[in-house]
Parts: structure tokens; sequence; C-alpha cells
């Protein structure tokens, strides 16, 4: 913001009077955009300066002055612009944490997405009355005040301003403030007339949206703070709401903006591979790009569209969509995954209730005194009809206890709090089906989940018939009957499974991501890959492991039996031991598989005691090379 720039004055629009602005306005309407890459209190950008996509800020129309001057071939003569102070720019850095807790427990609650302007600026308002008056930079898109402009990548014309904080009434959203040209006159824009400003504030009552003001340093506490809120709602526009949001309906929005504020730190971090992220990024610029060139084209359009007109106009509303469609399959985390399954748990944890009191759940259709005759005197007991409005009263420390019967609960696949959920009788008598329309049957992210006594029964669910997205379950005396994959423990995530049984996975029994943990005693995995058993080189057995980073495995008194392929199968990236085998080019076959597998096994983190693995087709312990990582 301090740097000079001249420019040329056929560069500059004329300003008009009032009434031909009026009559202007009905037929020459454009939207402002600010291209400016935003950069943020903790110094990060998404993207490169180079590469910025642009960024729609604000919706409300401008008036395009194209009229000309009869009376003068230079309009007017611009006195020289003084260089524009610094703005405000904040130290501070933040987490992951804490950026969760501001925009999803704080900013947006309960809302949906049609209500985050609302609650954007409600936070904003809240922050305004500390300090009414102050100054800053108007920044504005340089097509607001130039035509024709080519002046090297300007990405906004900056206006020393006084700023009236108190929110312009009558006015919708986006928060709109008062502002006027403050002394001494000031631009980035040296030679940028200050007429030329005038005209434009009046033509909309000395009002701009509050985001595109920008604090300058030097003006005490209360307005650094004003200027960090801002920061923080233009970060939310930036990088966390997207335009079809308030287009769909989203139970738990802040659970997904939870989601963005994931992506944005993988993408700054490396944890999402560099190509990946790029294309990701190019797509989001593209897609920007076709949205801001299809409203652009709608604006031009007078009256009732033309055959020309409307094809035109649905060629870019079907080129929008469909990138629309690959950013949302993107967002959807899969651009993170290491195969068919990524997170998809958006539901946020509750914690404990405000009083702090447990509850004890029984699902049952009739409560009998004999249900409750083992429970203490002080228990806390809430008798629910169904297994999903258990769940759904839940809160951080509760119980669920489950008596015989057939149940279907749909909020298995979002388990989030700290429960136990546990069958009262036989494990064969409680029994768990799956819902065909839903691509989990159980899941969980939650710090730690016990499932005891059950049987899981899996119809038609394409993921795992347990995933571990994150935090650690517990499976005890379980029967898992699978008709998809079997338990699936995603990076991170941990798992302990005890006297559990698992059958008839089309995949692996238990299928362990690099960085996962696993404990295994006293289970039984048989049968599975079974399906699979036409691609006898893919075939993953009972327990398939995937390295790079190492996952963690205990296994202790298992019985592995009658699956296809291995009974733990090890699956490494075929270039793993490229160049080891390059330079031995043994002619012994075997022995160097063998070599293969006995480095594998002193790389991983495997301790396996006192296990019976037998009549799997392709041994006990197998190596498989392929290359699984996303490219």
């Amino acid at each position: 913001t301090t740097d000079l720039i001249f420019a040329s004055k056929e560069h500059f629009k004329i300003p008009v009077s009032s009434e031909m602005a009026h009559e202007k306005a009905q037929s020459h309407d454009s939207t402002i955009t600010n291209s400016e890459v935003p950069s943020y209190d903790d110094g990060s950008t998404l993207f490169s300066a180079a590469d910025a996509p642009q960024i729609v800020r604000n919706k409300v129309p401008m008036r395009r002055k194209l009229a000309p001057n009869p009376d003068s071939e230079e309009p007017f003569d611009a006195k020289e612009a003084q260089v524009l102070p610094q703005i405000f720019i904040s130290n501070k850095t933040y987490t992951y944490d804490e950026r969760v807790a501001l925009f999803c427990d704080h900013i947006i609650g309960q809302c949906s997405a049609e209500d985050a302007d609302e609650a954007i600026s409600f936070y904003i308002i809240e922050k305004l009355a500390s300090k009414r008056y102050w100054t800053a930079v108007w920044k504005t898109s340089p097509e607001v005040l130039l035509v024709n402009c080519d002046i090297g990548d300007l990405p906004f014309v900056g206006v020393l301003v006084d700023v009236n904080c108190t929110p312009c009434e009558g006015k919708s959203l986006p928060l709109r403030v008062s502002v006027s040209v403050a002394e001494p006159y000031s631009s980035n824009i040296a030679n940028l007339p200050r007429e030329l400003v005038e005209d434009v504030l009046r033509e909309h009552d000395y009002s701009v949206p509050i985001l595109d003001v920008y604090p300058i340093q030097g003006m005490g506490a209360d307005v650094d703070n004003i200027a960090e809120y801002l920061e923080h709602a233009r970060f939310f526009y930036d990088f966390l709401w997207r335009d079809w949001d308030d287009e769909e309906e989203c139970d738990e929005y802040a659970g997904l903006i939870e989601k963005r504020i994931q992506l944005y730190y993988d993408i700054q971090d490396g944890t999402i591979p560099g190509p990946i992220s790029e294309r990701y990024r190019k797509t989001l610029e593209e897609y920007r790009s076709k949205r801001l060139d299809l409203t652009k084209f709608q604006t031009k359009i007078r009256g009732e569209a033309l055959p020309g007109e409307a094809v035109e106009c649905w060629k870019k509303y079907y080129e929008m969509s469909m990138l629309c469609g690959l950013l949302k399959f993107w967002e959807d985390l899969r651009l993170r995954s290491h195969g068919p399954f990524y997170p998809r748990i958006y539901k946020r944890r509750k914690g404990q209730r405000t009083s702090g009191r447990i509850v004890t759940h029984i699902v049952a259709q009739i409560m009998t005194t004999d249900m409750i005759k083992n429970f203490s005197a002080d228990t806390l007991i809430q008798q629910h009809d169904s297994l999903s409005a258990a769940l759904d009263s839940c809160f951080s420390g509760d119980t669920v206890v489950v008596f015989p019967g057939e149940y279907h609960a749909v909020a298995l696949a979002s388990l989030t709090d700290d429960i136990t959920i546990k069958g009262e009788g036989e494990r064969k008598e409680v029994l768990f089906y799956s819902d065909p329309s839903h691509d989990n049957f159980v899941a969980s992210k939650a710090s730690k989940v016990m499932l005891m006594n059950l049987t899981l029964v899996q119809h038609g669910t394409c993921d795992g018939i347990v995933v571990v997205e994150s935090g650690q379950l517990t499976l005890d005396n379980c029967v898992l009957k699978c008709q998809g994959t079997g338990v699936c423990v995603l990076t991170g995530a941990s798992l302990v499974m005890k006297n559990c049984e698992i059958s008839g996975a089309k995949g692996a029994g238990v299928e362990l991501y690099p960085g996962s943990i696993a404990e295994l005693h006293r289970n039984e995995i048989h049968h599975c890959s079974n399906q699979l058993a036409k691609d006898s080189k893919g075939s993953q057995g009972g327990i398939n492991l995937k390295v790079l980073p190492q996952p963690q495995l205990k296994l202790t008194d298992n019985h592995i039996h009658d699956n296809h392929g291995y009974g733990v199968t090890i699956l490494v990236p075929d270039n793993l031991y490229k160049a080891s085998e390059d330079l031995e080019q043994t002619a012994s076959g075997d022995k160097n598989e063998t070599d293969y597998l006995s480095k594998a096994l002193q790389k991983l983190s495997l301790e396996i005691t006192t296990n019976k693995l037998e009549s799997n087709t392709k041994g006990d312990i197998g190596l498989l090379r392929k290359m699984w990582v996303n490219s």
C-alpha cells in the first residue's frame, strides 16, 4: 500500500451528474470484484500471488461511468495523491483448533449456510461497538475507477478514507459502513482524481462494504482488534465459504466448515500432496472465473434473451456446474484418501452435559424392573423405543444398553462423542443392520467409543462395516458379518478388538491405513477376500497393512483362517525395494521375496505372538507390492 503508481488520464472514468448516472445505472451495471490476494494475520495465503484466483467479495452492483465530457478533452487535472499509510497487519498465528473454535463454535454455531452472512455480520457488529470512528484504506477493484487499465498486475485501487463504523441502516448484506475521503488525500495511484473518487462514493451514498476497508496502523488497540475481526471475516469468505453453500441443505454446516478448515491446513502444511492441491487450486480458480463470466453475461442481456443468448447462457452455466461438481467431490476429502475410504463424518462433538451428569440409555420397546435391577440406585436412566433416539440423546460419557432385538440406526455412521454401546444378553440376540442407502454402517471419530456384545450385519453400504476415522474405537465380543469391506482404521486412528469374529468381507477383514494403530486379541477372522478370488494377486486376506508411514499392529491369540490370500498381507509400493533389487539381480525369486518380507517386518511395529494362522490360500504372512498410493 506504500507504492505510488501513475496512470494515464485516458484510463480514468469520466464523472457524470447524478441524473445521468441514474439513467446509466439501468443499463450499465457491473459487479465489484476484489482480485487482491488475501494475506492473513498469520501471514499465510492459500495461493501464490502470481496465481491468485479472482475472488468475488461484493455482490452490490456498481454503475459504470462512461459518459463523455463534451466541454473538454481533459475532464480534470488530478492533484497528486500522497502515499497510503501502512494498514494494520496482525502478527498472531492461529492453529487449526483455534480456528475451529472461532468459526464453528463462536461464529457459526447452529446456523445454517443461508444464515452464515448474518452470523458474520453479527460477529463484526459486536466488535464495532468498541470504536465508532477510525481511518482505513478503502480497496476496490480497478475497473470501478479505471478503463482499459494495464498498469502491471494492479490488484486494487486504494484510497484513504475516514470510517463511521455505525452500520448503514436499511442496507442488505453484505454489511456496509459510511466513509468519506480522508485528509490528506492519499492513494496508491498518484494521479487518481479526487473528484472521480468522490463521484463513485456519492453514487453509493458514501457507503462501502465493510470488508473492503482496512484499518491503518497506529489507531489504538480497539481499532487493531476491529482489523483482526475483519481479517477473520475475509478468511471465512475466501477459504471456507462456497458459492453453492446456501443453495444446498446441510444439517451440520459448522461440521462442514470444520472440514474445510482441516482442508486449508492440510494444503498449507503439505499433508495433501502438492500436485493434488495444485489441481484443486486451478479448478477452484477456473470455477470462480466461469461464475464471474456467467454473471457478467447475464447482466448484458436486455429483456427476454434471444435464442443465441439463451444457448450461450446455458453453455456457461453447464461449464460452471461441471467444475462445481468436481470441487464438491474433492472437498468431500476424497483428494486426501488412500483408496476408497475417506472421512465422511460432518457431525460435531457435543461433549458432556453442562450439568456434568452421566445418563444410561435403555433401548427396549417396554422397560421392566428386571432390566434395571443391576443398576446402582443413583443411576440416571432414560428409556427409548429406538436405537436412533438413544444415540441422538447421547452426550460424552453416556452408556447405551440395548436389549435383544433387531435395530437400524443411521446415527451409528456418525459417532462423535465418547459413549459405550453394549448389548444385553447373548451377542447373537442383539442385531444391528445397516441401511443400504448410506455409505457408512458404523463410523467413529470420537476419542473413545466402545461397542460390546453385539452383532453387526452389513447390507449394501459401500464403506467398511466399521470405519475408525480418528480417535479410538473398541470392539469387544462382537460379531461382524460383512458384505463389503471389513474394519478400516484410517491414518492416525486406533482400534482395539477383543473376542470378536469377522467373516464375509470382500476385501480384508481388517484394513490398516498408514500411521494407524491396532491391537487384536483373541479374535477369529475367516472367509474374507473370497469375493476377490478371480484376482489372486490383489487378494488381501485376513489382515491388510498399508505402509509408509508404517501402521502399528499387535496380534495375540487370534485365529486367522480360510481367507483368500495371506493371513496377514503387508502392502508396500512396488518401488520400495527397487534399488536393492537392481543391485542384487539374484536368480532366486523365492529368496528375494523372503528378503523383502524380512525387511518389511523389521520396519513395521508388528508384534505377533501365539496366533494361529491356517488354511489361507497364499500362506500365513506375505508381501504384496503394488502402487496403492494416489499420485
